[in-house]
């Protein structure tokens, strides 16, 4: 599988530029999975069902399945996050991994970057950043995309990685 990262400060756009990605991805045959990286506690069930009840009840992990989806909540109970590593490792076999997050890890990445949120920029502190979608260009040499071309941003993933479309897995 390869391994993409999108980065960028809370709010920037990161979710968004995904979002729009992934039928971009798609469309082009290409079987795409994302980890998203948060910094708070979430929830993924309901208080008061069952998968919510197992958990509270200590459960270390609750597999839920549906014939439409399935789920593994897995509870750190005061253990370390695992690394990026071990949760890809986790994934079913895909053609691209999309990471939200992660900002970091030592993988290729694209840094998503507002005006509007006044923070500085994460590139010149990461040489693995080698582009930049945003609504200003960055100083230097670094690719530069209009956060709305999605046609040159997946292409530019596509290519960083030597991912043709239409994969025949």
């Amino acid at each position: 599988m390869k391994v993409f990262g999108i980065v960028g400060y809370s709010g920037s756009g990161k979710t968004t530029l995904i979002e729009r990605l992934l039928p971009w991805f798609i469309a082009r045959g290409l079987k795409v999975a994302v980890i998203k990286q948060s910094h708070h506690d979430f929830e993924l069930d309901v208080a008061g069902k069952d998968s919510w009840r197992h958990r509270q009840a200590g459960a270390y992990e609750v597999l839920i399945s549906s014939p439409y989806r399935w789920a593994v909540m897995h509870e750190l109970r005061g253990a370390p996050e695992p690394s990026l590593a071990e949760h890809i490792a986790r994934l079913s076999p895909c053609d691209l991994v999309l990471v939200e997050g992660f900002k970091r890890a030592e993988l290729p990445k694209l840094e998503v970057w507002r005006s509007a949120n006044a923070k500085p920029w994460l590139h010149p502190e990461d040489g693995r950043i080698l582009a930049v979608a945003s609504d200003a260009a960055p100083a230097g040499n670094l690719h530069h995309f209009d956060l709305d071309d999605m046609e040159t941003i997946g292409r530019f993933i596509l290519d960083t990685l030597n991912i043709e479309g239409k994969p025949s897995c």
